[in-house]
């Protein structure tokens, strides 16, 4: 594959993971309007968030699975398909419940979207374009997140979020074409060789299982963060509104270089080395946020998205450099690690959040982080993974 295409396939990656993500947190920001608006608890309006979080972790085997075995512009175009529709209907009803069921099919589908596509750029790139793809993909989920919260939040006012979700629907409407129409043919299904290793013997696998604990321990800290930092802002001594809270997301955009960046990075100093620097840069982030300070909010925000996306950039590309077979299903591990985490974290942390506020939160994260901490240092003493090999992808684009 030449220099053009790859920038091709880069841009495809790109517009549809973040065009994915971008629907998982529009609710997000709004949460606060839509406790008022439905008459529910912090912890009720999160279900918005968690429900999603819940059902992409729960569809990454299957999806997984379906990876190894089908071209990934059938399963791109069916997601596409079933994310677009569910969109719709959010912005349509007035039930909470059927708000978080629809929220919910969502997150079955998303994995349609970005497991499958991550399974194919592990199988089908050279090693040393795969650390710096993962991080385009990592930034693509960056990318997404950031504009999920401001079409929720800001580009459309807070209490109009149901045209959020028309916005992003059209999105991912126009990105699934795009990707059916323009991905690059990889290895056809019926021409791999089979897979030998199901999801027992991935998890068995120390090189794996590490980057699964990552994954699992870094977007737990992450997403508590994120989730209950507009509870916090809200009150006082901050007393801040929505918009203001919105565009203090804008910090996810530090994500969009780190990406790239830490896959070079991990390049030269390892994943583990990678891992273990992003895990105290996001402990120190934590700490700053509990300075009464806008100003310590955003430097820490901004070192929070710095500290999270390299260690996500560090296992993802520690998760592929390790794998000689059963790619789907092992990004599918990984993902299903990566938001059971998610969902975890934001359960717990508001059980935090309400019995202490902000300080449980923080408390528990720290707690949390030592996960990926540990999992560097020990992922550092390990000898360096040979480069397995790898098909490559048809040059028509």
């Amino acid at each position: 594959m030449n220099r053009q295409s790859f920038f091709t396939l880069q841009a495809l990656v790109f517009g549809l993971v973040a065009a994915a993500l971008t629907t998982v947190y529009i609710t997000q920001p709004v949460l606060p309007v839509l406790q008022q608006e439905f008459g529910v608890s912090p912890s009720q309006a999160s279900y918005t968030v968690s429900a999603v979080i819940l059902g992409i972790a729960l569809a990454n085997l299957p999806f997984g699975m379906l990876a190894d075995r089908f071209p990934v512009q059938r399963l791109i175009l069916v997601g596409g398909a079933v994310v677009a529709a569910c969109g719709l209907f959010c912005a349509a009803t007035s039930s909470l419940g059927l708000l978080v069921g629809a929220r919910f099919v969502q997150g079955l589908f998303v994995p349609a979207l970005t497991t499958c596509l991550a399974a194919y750029l592990s199988t089908n790139l050279p090693l040393e374009r795969l650390n710096v793809a993962m991080g385009s993909y990592v930034s693509a989920t960056v990318a997404g997140g950031l504009g999920g919260r401001l079409l929720g939040g800001f580009i459309h006012p807070p209490l109009h979020w149901r045209y959020a979700f028309i916005t992003a629907s059209l999105l991912v409407v126009g990105a699934t074409l795009a990707a059916v129409r323009w991905l690059p043919a990889g290895k056809l299904a019926e021409e791999r060789e089979e897979e030998a290793d199901g999801f027992l013997a991935l998890v068995a696998q120390p090189g794996l299982r590490r980057a699964f604990q990552v994954a699992f321990g870094g977007f737990f800290v992450f997403s508590s963060i994120f989730n209950y930092l507009p509870f916090y802002l809200h009150g006082p001594p901050f007393n801040a509104s929505t918009e203001f809270i919105t565009l203090l997301y804008l910090t996810y955009i530090v994500g969009i270089f780190i990406g790239p960046v830490a896959g070079q990075l991990s390049n030269r100093i390892g994943n583990g080395g990678t891992m273990v620097l992003g895990s105290l840069v996001f402990a120190l982030a934590i700490l700053l946020t509990l300075i009464k300070s806008i100003f310590a909010i955003v430097l820490a925000l901004v070192l929070v998205c710095a500290g999270f996306f390299s260690i996500h950039a560090a296992a993802a590309g520690s998760l592929n450099r390790n794998l000689t077979g059963s790619r789907g299903r092992a990004n599918s591990l990984y993902v299903l690690a990566y938001y059971l985490g998610g969902a975890a974290g934001i359960t717990l942390s508001g059980y935090a959040y309400g019995l202490t506020g902000w300080p449980g939160v923080a408390a528990l994260g720290l707690m949390m982080l030592t996960v990926p901490l540990v999992t560097g240092l020990r992922e550092m003493r390990q000898p360096a993974a040979p480069e397995p090999p790898r098909e490559k992808l048809s040059s028509g684009v």
